[in-house]
């Protein structure tokens, strides 16, 4: 077992959805670092560009091409599709990490919010994945599967909506859908797991992690006691993508430092104490 090779990703082509900021942009690095090819693609194809350059900049086996993609419709899946299969023949790793958001108070929340959201990050993954999978499964074999890596969030495992209730709920349903396409496509070589991060720097969360002093408070109510650093997505990437992560598949990892376990005080500690 050659640790060199246990997470090597040389001669891989991934593409990650949403790839240019925040866990999209982090995975892309991770994977490049570990020799794949990337294809990131976003609704703003100049910013995927400009990363692209930014990341082939570094010293990297891999390398990375960027260019405009959009889930949110139909149309823009297919033309999704046919850039990848311009640019590639093959495709061994699909991170759909595409999504949006929203919040409201309870009692003000749209309804425009649900179909927006909904169709985003539910719809336009499960979508993109059933259109690449004649190419995921023509670059998958018995020994070295094709992988499918899902962005959910803790929100979607524990009760928690802080106002972004469309949002909560499609990441559950992200994080069920990993489950049935693991069981559906197993047959087909390909593996399919999630992510379900906790608070980490992006533009989703700029609200709440902008600055220094934000993101410490954030992390002080994390129970490992930070938000999550780039190195936390590009190592599980790299794991579930890699050799090591080969006999895995409808798996949920918690990269949120322990929030989905979090739970309430301790029922008995005021009478044990007294």
């Amino acid at each position: 077992m050659d640790p060199k090779t246990l997470f090597s990703l040389q001669g891989k082509v991934a593409l990650v959805t949403g790839g240019a900021t925040g866990i999209g942009r982090m995975a892309a690095t991770g994977l490049m670092m570990a020799g794949a090819h990337v294809l990131i693609a976003s609704r703003k194809g100049d910013a995927c560009e400009a990363v692209a350059r930014a990341l082939n900049a570094m010293d990297s086996p891999g390398t990375v091409e960027g260019f405009a993609g959009d889930v949110s419709s139909e149309d823009g899946i297919a033309a999704l599709v046919k850039e990848v299969g311009e640019r590639s023949d093959k495709l061994h790793i699909l991170m759909n990490n595409a999504g949006v958001t929203w919040g409201a108070p309870l009692g003000q929340f749209p309804h425009a919010a649900w179909e927006k959201v909904m169709n985003v990050n539910v719809a336009g993954l499960f979508h993109l994945t059933q259109a690449l999978l004649p190419t995921l499964i023509a670059s998958a074999s018995p020994d070295d599967p094709a992988r499918v890596v899902n962005v959910g969030s803790v929100m979607g495992e524990a009760a928690l909506g802080d106002g972004a209730y469309s949002y909560a709920a499609s990441k559950a349903a992200v994080l069920h859908m990993t489950k049935i396409m693991a069981k559906e496509l197993a047959g087909h070589h390909i593996t399919v797991n999630a992510l379900a991060p906790g608070p980490f720097v992006s533009k989703m969360t700029a609200f709440a992690t902008a600055d220094e002093g934000m993101r410490d408070k954030v992390g002080a109510d994390v129970p490992l006691g930070r938000v999550g650093r780039d190195e936390d997505i590009a190592g599980c990437m790299q794991f579930l993508c890699g050799r090591g992560g080969a006999y895995l598949t409808g798996a949920v990892l918690p990269v949120s430092g322990g929030i989905q376990v979090m739970s309430g005080p301790n029922l008995f500690r005021a009478a044990l104490e007294g």
